[in-house]
């Protein structure tokens, strides 16, 4: 391993987990510290646009604290929250290393592409939500780095290699989107339930659960063509690949320990997603292999490994504060009171995310932003849940036309396609379509 950042890394992901287990949000602040100034160690490691955004979180949060916008309480939660959604991603990505050990991993292509054509989309968007709602970034390597190894190995090329990265993948990029609205592990939850305590993931979920199916449905009708093209190519196995078994069990061991944190301590369940994967995944590595100096070696690796997308999570994070400081207390006083108000902030917040992804601007540092807004609204009386419910929303089709998003970009440069090909062309008709359809559904739940 190379450079100090290594170690400061993965210490401040330690420290945060810990600061959770005690509650001590100086603790948490400093492990946000210790965050910053690994990326400032990695320099020009970190790609332009991760160090571009730290860069301008660290900029406007200097400007506004030197013109006494910004007081020791809100740089204090600014980087108190750089620590947590660093930590998260940088936690939950630690189970990639079980990827390596599960030749069922490796074979993942081979086994979702069997049984009728008919079902291919709906099992791989729904497959890539479950994997993903463990796994977070680490199943887009996962899946667009064994579709690149088979199409090699198979020796497929041209327009079936293209139809292939067009179905798989969309389908994959599509499931990784409805992670939001329906698991306990996603940012965007996190994000919310952070700055609502009143608000549990399992008040969003069947809101949540519903806009998913929806989405599925018209992603099959949209893409169900393409994949029966692609069934016609595919490679039957004969039997289920080893390991199959352990990694059911392994999976179910690790949603069972986020059940048992969230019971016994009063814990949401993304905090305890926190503990329980790298708690887990380090006690099998080691029940495994018995080497605990090269478990915690690989452990630091793989936490390095993401450091640009845990740069753009910690720079979204205070930007997120340091913006919503300064909005000031009455910019929507009285909006939520109004006739329709509720529905127009949900319908805002939906629109807002894809919009602004479309330009450039990652989904989680507009959520940190729009979300710093909410406890405002709530006070004045303000029921969160339909404008929450918009946000997951308006976050997950973010997630689809954001070509600078860290989930576009990894599947761009695996599949070796534009990435704004993969945003706009390969999923504008279906954002298009679904849009009204949201708007539709918004107006019923919101009064």
């Amino acid at each position: 391993m190379k450079g100090i950042e290594h170690w400061l890394l993965t210490i401040a992901v330690a420290l945060q987990l810990l600061a959770m287990c005690v509650a001590s949000k100086p603790l948490s602040a400093l492990a946000g510290g210790l965050f910053l100034v690994g990326f400032l160690f990695a320099g020009r490691r970190l790609q332009g646009y991760s160090r571009g955004l730290l860069l301008l979180a660290l900029s406007v949060t200097a400007w506004l604290t030197y013109h006494g916008e910004l007081a020791v309480p809100q740089l204090m939660k600014a980087s108190a929250d750089a620590g947590f959604y660093a930590a998260f991603l940088g936690s939950l990505g630690l189970m990639q290393c079980l990827v390596r050990r599960f030749e069922v991993l490796r074979q993942i292509h081979d086994v979702l592409l069997g049984g009728r054509p008919l079902w291919l989309y709906p099992k791989y968007a729904v497959v890539s939500c479950g994997v993903a709602s463990v796994l977070n970034f680490g199943m887009m390597n996962l899946l667009c780095g064994t579709l690149s190894e088979t199409l090699r190995e198979r020796g497929i090329t041209g327009q079936s290699r293209l139809r292939w990265l067009r179905s798989v993948l969309i389908s994959v990029l599509r499931g990784f989107a409805l992670v939001p609205l329906v698991a306990p592990t996603s940012v965007a939850v996190a994000i919310l339930t952070r700055e609502l305590p009143s608000l549990n993931w399992s008040t969003l979920l069947p809101f949540g659960a519903l806009v998913a199916v929806g989405l599925i449905l018209l992603g099959w009708l949209l893409e169900q063509r393409r994949f029966r093209q692609v069934s016609a190519e595919r490679v039957a196995l004969e039997r289920w690949p080893a390991g199959t078994l352990g990694l059911l069990v392994l999976m179910l061991v690790v949603f069972t320990a986020m059940a048992v944190l969230v019971v016994l301590t009063g814990l949401k369940v993304s905090a305890a997603a926190m503990l329980a994967v790298p708690a887990i995944t380090l006690l099998y590595m080691l029940w495994k292999e018995r080497a605990p100096a090269a478990i915690v070696r690989e452990s630091a690796e793989q936490v390095v490994s993401m450091s640009n997308e845990m740069g753009i999570f910690a720079a979204s994070a205070i930007l997120g504060v340091a913006l919503s400081s300064v909005i000031p207390s009455d910019a929507l006083s009285g909006l939520a009171s109004a006739d329709g108000g509720v529905f127009l902030l949900a319908a805002a917040g939906l629109l807002i995310l894809p919009m602004m992804s479309a330009i450039g601007i990652i989904p989680i540092t507009v959520l940190s932003i729009l979300a710093g807004l909410l406890p405002q609204l709530v006070a004045e009386g303000m029921n969160p849940l339909p404008v929450s419910v918009a946000l997951v929303i308006g976050f997950s089709l973010a997630m689809m036309l954001s070509p600078f998003g860290p989930s576009v970009m990894l599947l761009s440069r695996f599949g070796q396609v534009s990435r704004w090909k993969v945003a706009f062309r390969w999923n504008g008709l279906f954002v298009v379509i679904a849009v009204p359809l949201l708007l539709a559904f918004l107006a019923l739940i919101a009064p």
